[in-house]
């Protein structure tokens, strides 16, 4: 089954959420995961693992640097099913 772009969207929030405890609320499109987030390399990891399970999707090593904003990771996933 295919994630729509909300469907994402919410179910990283919610990653994101219990990895760093930052508000689904402030995990939008337009945000840094590093910059505005605040979120650590290590954080990242088990966010992108985490993310992997949920949408079933894979996200390899050297695509996760290319994650820059939350909007970034979103489009992948969506991209990546299928």
């Amino acid at each position: 089954m295919a994630f729509s772009q909300d469907e994402v969207l919410a179910g990283l929030a919610e990653i994101v959420n219990d990895e760093t405890g930052i508000a689904t609320a402030s995990v939008q499109l337009d945000k840094s995961f590093t910059d505005d987030l605040d979120i650590d390399s290590i954080s990242m990891m088990t966010i992108v693992v985490n993310a992997e399970d949920k949408f079933g999707v894979k996200i390899p090593d050297e695509e996760v640097k290319n994650l820059i904003t939350v909007g970034d990771a979103v489009s992948f996933i969506v991209s990546a099913q299928g």
